[in-house]
This record gives structure tokens, sequence and C-alpha cells, in this order.
């Protein structure tokens, strides 16, 4: 592991987006969704991940200076094509504006298509907290899973998050992948040279399997739940739910046509719509009960949760968010590690682009 500062990383992926034409303030904001994921801990989805994001614009697949355009709205929803923009850009501003019909109707609700992957759910659903709202976010992904009792694979890790403010306590934020394990997570075991853990995924044939590179030869992600004795059919149910309200609901592509994130999945030949699919919210509380009412009812809550009785003396029942929030702590003192191939793939993108990436 190589300890690098949050500030660094983030100043490097900067200059990286504006490499590809982003424009300065795009590029700013691109960075700083991408690192907030290495920042909680999440390191699937960070600095890992802008490899990837260079190699789909080499493919003419995002398109830097996008026109982002409400196609679709009513008082409370709105329809963006994206225009092949980063997810990491048009995300944030369909939370926008999801907050500003939330403001004036209660809830607002803003369903995207034909963008890229955006990010970490989390930081998409969390934006509405400061303005007392709840948010939410969803995507459809690269068709990596399959569903219960299937070969083929036909859905994405589709996660979801949903942020909830509270009063004297932290925020409850839930922010999961709708499969057992998300696809970076392999990537992670990958770089360690480390088996995966049973119940992640299965081979072509559809066995269990421990092997990290399985998707590359074939192999599926399993839904949350892993089999259907330990409930696969609900995680099946959860990302089914996530790609009709992204995609189905916005006109881009879902199912088996998501056009993939990973590079050893082709593009279907045919499509069904444009991009990929995002699904934003935000509600104001007040729309249903006094903010302060609802916000001490939330501090009940969790200090409910907190002190509940554990199985072992020294574990305890932590809150969505938690540990994400920990770790940011940490990590903005100590520092953001990284992995050696991910050092690695960040030296390739300085020599691309005639930068330098300290080792």
């Amino acid at each position: 592991m190589i300890i690098y500062s949050h500030n660094y990383l983030k100043e490097f992926c900067r200059t990286v987006f504006t490499k590809i034409g982003c424009p300065e303030r795009e590029a700013e904001l691109a960075a700083e969704v991408l690192l907030s994921a290495d920042l909680r801990g999440v390191d699937s989805h960070g600095v890992a991940r802008l490899i990837g994001y260079v190699r789909l614009w080499e493919k003419k697949r995002i398109n830097p200076r996008p026109n982002i355009r409400v196609v679709h709205e009513s008082p409370s929803t709105a329809v963006i094509d994206a225009d092949a923009a980063l997810g990491l850009v048009v995300a944030p501003k369909a939370m926008e504006i999801a907050m500003e019909k939330a403001n004036n109707a209660g809830t607002g609700w803003v369903a995207i298509r034909n963008s890229n992957h955006f990010g970490i759910a989390g930081y998409h659903a969390m934006l509405p907290l400061p303005l007392d709202m709840i948010g939410m976010a969803m995507t459809n992904a690269s068709p990596l899973v399959a569903p219960t009792f299937s070969v083929e694979r036909l859905l994405g890790t589709n996660p979801i998050a949903v942020a909830i403010p509270a009063g004297e306590e932290p925020p409850f934020v839930a922010d999961f992948a709708t499969t057992t394990a998300a696809n970076g997570k392999l990537e992670i075991l990958q770089r360690k040279k480390q088996e995966a853990p049973y119940g992640w995924i299965q081979d072509a044939a559809g066995d269990p399997s421990l092997n990290p590179h399985e998707l590359s030869q074939g192999g599926a992600l399993l839904p949350l739940g892993s089999d259907r004795e330990r409930g696969s059919h609900k995680g099946y149910c959860l990302g089914a739910w996530v790609d009709i309200f992204s995609a189905v609901l916005s006109g881009a592509n879902f199912g088996p046509w998501v056009p993939p994130f990973v590079s050893f999945l082709p593009v279907a030949e045919q499509l069904v719509g444009k991009g990929i699919g995002h699904f934003l919210g935000a509600m104001r509380v007040d729309a249903f009960r006094p903010v302060s009412e609802f916000k001490t009812g939330m501090d009940t809550w969790i200090r409910r949760f907190r002190s509940s009785k554990t199985v072992a003396s020294e574990e305890r029942v932590l809150i969505p968010g938690d540990p994400e929030r920990m770790m940011e702590a940490k990590r903005k003192e100590e520092g953001i590690p990284l992995l050696e191939p991910v050092v690695k793939d960040l030296q390739t993108l300085a020599d691309r682009f005639g930068l330098t990436f300290k080792k």
C-alpha cells in the first residue's frame, strides 16, 4: 500500500478530466465525486476507476462537453438526456433539479438516460441533507449479474442509496449494491491475488466459484442473498427495481443491453435505449411533518439501535453510514492507501497525458 493525500489525488484526477476535454468546473466536480468514494472507504469506486473513464472517452463513449438537457418534466418530475456525459457530472446536476422541484412540490424525482457510470450512489443521495431533505439515488450498471436460477448475465450491481437527516446524531446513509458484492470488490481481490468468498459469483455453468476472474470467463455475479435458499430472489427483485426505475422509465438501456463499464464485455449490437440510466429523488421532510419533530424522532431511533444488546461484548450495532463517516475522518487526516496495481494505472495515465504521478 502507498499512502496519498486526498488533495493530491483529487488534483491529479481533476487534471486528467481536463485533459480529456472537461471544462474546469465539471472536471473539479467529477474529481470530487470520484474521491468521495476513496474517502468513505469504497475503494472500488474511487481513483481505481479513473482509467476506466479514460478508456470510455478513448472509445468515444464519454462526451466531455455534453449538452445536458431536460427532455420531459412535470411539477415534481423530470427526465434528463445526459448526451453521453460523465455520470459523475450529470447526477449532481440532476439532484439539483430534484431539490428545486422538492422545494416547490414537496418531492422531486429525476430519471436520466444517455449517461455513464456515476461513482458512488451515496454521494448523490447525501446532497439534499443540508436542506433538511431525504435523498435517494440509484443506477443500473454493466450486465454482470445472473437473476436467481439463471446462467445469463441480465442485470448490473444496480446500487441503491438513501440519506436521511437527523438532529444531534449523524445522518442515516445507506448505500449498497443489490448483489452480494460489487464487481469492484472482485477487482480488488484480483489485485491482491486473493480468492472470492463463497456466494459472490458463479461460473458459466451456474456453479459456485471462488475465482475472482470468473466474470471474464463467462461467469456471473450473484444477487444479494447469493442463492434461493438465502433469499437471492429478493436481491434479484431489488436489482430489477433499480433497472426499471433508472432505465425503462428514462429511456436508457436496460438489462443485458446496458453498455458495460468493464473492458471485457462488448457493447450490444442492438440497443434498446440511450446510454445507462440513473434515478434520483429528494423529499422535503416538512412535506410530511415538522423538521424538528422528525429529527428528534430520528435521534431517538438511532440511539435506540446503537444501545442494542449485541452478540459479543466487543461488538456494537452500527447505523448505516457510520463506517463510511469514520473512514472519511481517518483518511482526511492520514491519507488514502492505494494498491500497487492502482498506482501503476495512475502512472500509466500520467504518461498518457504528459503528467507526473509520484510513487
